[in-house]
C-alpha cells in the first residue's frame, strides 16, 4: 500500500523528478521530467544525466558530480545559481535543481527535483528585458556601421516584430514637401503598403500620436479617436502601441506596433520602442548631418575650381576688351558702316562675361567685399519701391522691419544684389501673382543648425535675420538640396545661368553669415540671411561718384606683366595716356630695371607673375629702395586681391581684371594723386 502511494506521488509531483545511480545513469523519471526535457519517460530511463547538461558545462558538471558522490547531502532549490538544462531538441531551459541522496536508506541513488523557473513572472520579465536589450544592441551596432538610412529604416520594424514577438510594426515619417505622413517602413503588412500617405490631422494615427506627444495604447475595435491606415485593413489586428519619433525634441514621425490578440503592452515595451525610435532618429539625424557636410565640401571644391577658372577667364577678357577698345578708335572701323556695331556688340559680350566671372567669384567667396554698416529698413524700402515698379503688378510686395532693428555689417552693393537675385527667383515662382515679403529683425537666438554653421570665431555675437518669402510653387526636396549649387537651374534653356542663389550663398558665407532655406510644395519658399550686426560706431559710408581724371602727361611707369597679350593691351592704354613706360615680364627683370637707377613714379604690376617673385613681394622690395614709388596691383583672381587688401599698405591701389581703359585711367589717377 505505501509503495503504491509513493509511486503515485512520484508520478503526480508537479516538478520534474529523476533518480540516478552512482554512475549518473537515470533509473527513474516522472512524466513532468519527460514533458520538461522533451523525452518520453522510457527514453529518459535509458540516458545518462550528462546528456541533459549543455556541452559547455559538462566538464564542470562531471567534477561537481564526483565531489557530490564523496559527500552527498540534501540541497534544496534556490540556494545555488540558476542552472540550464539541455532539452532533446537542443534548446535550453533555465531551471532550479534540488538534490536528495538516498544513501541513508541503503540505496546508492540520488533524487533530483528540477523546476522550470522560466515560467516565474520575475524571470520572464528579466528574460524579456534581456531580449529587448540584445535586439537594441544589435540594431545599435548596425546603426554605427551602416550609412544607408533606407537599410536602417527598413530594419526597425523587423527588430520590433522579433523583439516584442508581435505581428505588425510600422514607421510613419513626415513626407517632404507636403502636410502628410508617409508609411516609410513596415513588417507584417503587404509590400505595397509602403508609401501610403496620411494627412497630418488629429483624426489620423500619426497625426494623433504626434499631437499627443506621449505613447498611445489602442484597441482597434474600440478606437474612435482616430482612424487606422488602409494598409491595416484585413490584418485582423486587435491591439496597438505607438510612440512619437523625435528629432531634437520635434516629432518627425511615429513608430507603431500591432498585435492580433488583446495583449497588454506595458512599460517595458514602451521603453523598448522609445529606445528603438531614438536610435533611428539619431541615425537619420547623423545621415542628414553627414550629407550636409558632404554638400558643403562639394560646394567648397567647386568654389575653388570656379575661382581658378575666373582668374584665367578674366585675363582673356582683359585682352579681348582691350583690343576692342583699340579697334574702336581706328579710322578704318569708324568709316565702316557695320564695324562699329560689331565692336559694340562684342564689347557688350565682354561685359556680360565679366559679370559672369563676378558671379563665379561671389560663389567661391573670392570677391573683394567692402563691408559697411547697412540700414536694413532703408535698403528694403528702397528695394521694394524699385521692385513695385518693375515686377508684375499682380505681385504684392510687403516689408516688415522690426523697430530698432540694428544695421548689418555687409557690402551694401552685394547685399542689394543678393536680395534682388532672391526676389527675381520669387517672381519666377509666382507666374500668376502672389505675395513677396521682406522681413528683418534682430535674431534673439540662432536656429541650432545655423548656429553650428556660422563661424563665431569671426568675433560676431549678434546677428540680424533678413528673410524673403513668396507664395509661389515651392521646391521639392531634390531641388532644395541643389539650390545653392552653381550652374544648377530649373529654368528653361537660355533663361538662367544657375548662378543666382549660388552667388547669394557665397556672398553670405564670405560676410561671416549663413543662409537658411525653407520651402513647401504649393505654399512657397522662404530664404533667410543671417548677417552680423555692425559694430557700434561704424557709420554708413558716403559714396561719392568721383569724376574721371587723367594722370599727368609723361608719368614714368614700370609695367610688370607676365602674359604677353595682356602686357600689350596695358602698354597701348598707357601709351594713349602719354605715359613713359618701361616693360618687364617678371619680377626679377623689374628689380634689375629698378637697380639700374631709372626714375619711376608708378609700379603697375600683376600679382601673379609665374613661378618667381609675386607682385606683392616685388612692390615691397621696390618701396624699400624707393619709398616715393606709388603701387598699383592688378589681378584676375580675387583671392589674390583679398590677400593683398588684407596685407598691403593702405596707400597701395588694387584693380580687378578685366579692366577697361577708363578703369585703368581712374585707378592710376587715384594712386598718383597728391592729396
Amino acid at each position: 500500500m505505501n509503495a503504491d502511494i509513493f509511486r503515485s506521488l512520484f508520478l503526480a509531483y508537479p516538478d520534474a523528478l529523476i533518480v540516478t545511480d552512482a554512475t549518473g545513469q537515470i533509473v527513474l523519471a516522472n512524466p513532468k521530467a519527460a514533458e520538461l526535457l522533451g523525452y518520453t519517460v522510457d527514453e529518459l530511463e535509458h540516458l545518462n544525466v550528462d546528456v541533459l547538461v549543455p556541452d559547455t558545462a559538462r566538464p564542470k558538471h562531471a567534477q561537481y558530480r564526483k565531489a557530490y558522490s564523496h559527500a552527498p547531502r540534501a540541497r534544496p532549490m534556490g540556494t545555488q545559481m540558476n542552472l540550464v538544462a539541455k532539452r532533446r531538441d537542443g534548446t535550453e531551459v533555465m531551471v532550479e535543481i534540488a538534490l536528495s541522496p538516498l544513501q541513508s536508506l541503503g540505496l546508492p541513488l540520488v533524487v533530483a527535483a528540477i523546476r522550470d523557473i522560466g515560467a516565474y513572472p520575475r524571470v520572464k520579465q528579466a528574460l524579456r528585458r534581456a531580449r529587448y536589450s540584445e535586439h537594441l544592441a544589435q540594431f545599435g551596432r548596425l546603426a554605427v556601421d551602416a550609412r544607408d538610412t533606407r537599410l536602417l529604416l527598413g530594419e526597425v520594424p523587423a527588430v520590433a516584430v522579433q523583439a516584442l514577438e508581435i505581428d505588425v510594426a510600422a514607421v510613419f515619417l513626415r513626407d517632404a514637401g507636403s502636410s502628410a505622413f508617409r508609411l516609410a517602413a513596415q513588417a507584417g503588412l503587404p509590400a505595397d503598403a509602403i508609401g501610403e500617405l496620411l494627412l497630418d490631422r488629429p483624426d489620423t494615427l500619426p497625426g494623433f500620436v504626434v499631437r499627443a506627444g506621449v505613447p498611445v495604447f489602442s484597441r482597434h475595435v474600440d478606437e474612435h479617436r482616430f482612424t487606422f491606415p488602409t494598409a491595416f485593413t484585413g490584418a485582423e489586428l486587435r491591439s496597438a502601441l505607438m510612440v512619437p519619433l523625435l528629432e531634437r525634441g520635434v516629432a518627425i514621425g511615429v513608430l507603431a506596433v500591432h498585435a492580433r490578440d488583446d495583449r497588454k503592452l506595458g512599460d517595458d515595451e514602451t521603453s523598448f520602442l522609445y529606445a528603438l525610435s531614438n536610435l533611428l532618429s539619431t541615425s537619420l539625424q547623423r545621415a542628414q548631418t553627414e550629407e550636409a557636410l558632404s554638400h558643403a565640401q562639394r560646394l567648397e571644391t567647386v568654389g575653388q575650381l570656379t575661382g581658378g577658372i575666373a582668374h584665367d577667364f578674366n585675363n582673356l577678357l582683359t585682352i579681348i576688351r582691350g583690343n576692342l577698345q583699340v579697334l574702336e578708335e581706328l579710322s578704318a572701323i569708324a568709316s565702316d558702316p557695320l564695324a562699329p556695331q560689331l565692336v559694340t556688340a562684342a564689347t557688350r559680350a565682354t561685359r556680360r562675361g565679366a559679370e559672369l566671372t563676378g558671379k563665379l567669384l561671389a560663389f567661391s567667396r573670392r570677391q573683394r567685399l567692402q563691408p559697411d554698416a547697412v540700414d536694413t529698413a532703408q535698403m528694403l524700402d528702397s528695394l521694394a519701391d524699385m521692385l513695385q515698379r518693375t515686377l508684375d503688378q499682380r505681385i504684392l510686395i510687403e516689408v516688415d522691419v522690426e523697430p530698432g532693428c540694428p544695421p548689418v555689417l555687409a557690402d551694401p552693393g552685394q547685399l542689394e544684389s543678393a536680395l534682388l537675385n532672391i526676389a527675381i527667383n520669387a517672381r519666377d515662382a509666382m507666374p500668376d501673382g502672389g505675395t513677396l515679403r521682406f522681413d528683418a529683425r534682430a535674431c534673439s537666438a540662432l536656429p541650432a543648425e545655423i548656429a553650428a554653421e556660422i563661424a563665431f570665431e569671426a568675433g560676431y555675437a549678434r546677428y540680424v535675420e533678413v528673410s524673403i518669402s513668396d507664395t509661389g510653387s515651392g521646391m521639392p526636396e531634390a531641388i532644395k538640396e541643389r539650390a545653392f549649387e552653381p550652374f544648377f537651374t530649373t529654368k528653361e534653356a537660355g533663361r538662367g545661368t544657375g548662378l543666382g542663389l549660388s552667388t547669394v550663398y557665397g556672398f553670405v558665407k564670405q560676410s561671416k553669415g549663413a543662409i537658411g532655406l525653407e520651402s513647401t510644395i504649393g505654399k512657397g519658399t522662404r530664404l533667410t540671411l543671417y548677417l552680423p550686426v555692425a559694430p557700434a560706431g561704424n557709420e554708413l559710408a558716403a559714396t561719392v561718384a568721383g569724376r574721371d581724371e587723367r594722370p599727368a602727361v609723361g608719368l614714368r611707369v614700370l609695367l610688370v606683366e607676365d602674359d604677353a597679350d595682356v602686357r600689350a593691351i596695358a602698354l597701348k592704354f598707357l601709351d594713349g595716356l602719354q605715359c613713359l613706360v618701361e616693360v618687364a615680364g617678371t619680377a626679377e627683370d623689374a628689380l634689375a630695371i629698378l637697380a639700374s637707377g631709372q626714375p619711376f613714379e608708378l609700379l603697375l604690376s600683376d600679382i601673379a607673375l609665374g613661378a618667381g617673385i609675386r607682385g606683392t613681394q616685388l612692390a615691397a622690395e621696390a618701396q624699400k629702395c624707393r619709398p616715393e614709388l606709388r603701387v598699383l596691383l592688378v589681378s584676375g583672381y580675387s583671392a589674390e586681391l583679398l590677400d593683398a587688401d588684407r596685407d598691403a599698405p593702405v596707400e597701395w591701389a588694387l584693380l580687378q581684371k578685366p579692366y577697361s581703359r577708363e578703369e585703368l585711367t581712374n585707378a592710376i589717377s587715384r594712386v598718383t594723386r597728391h592729396d
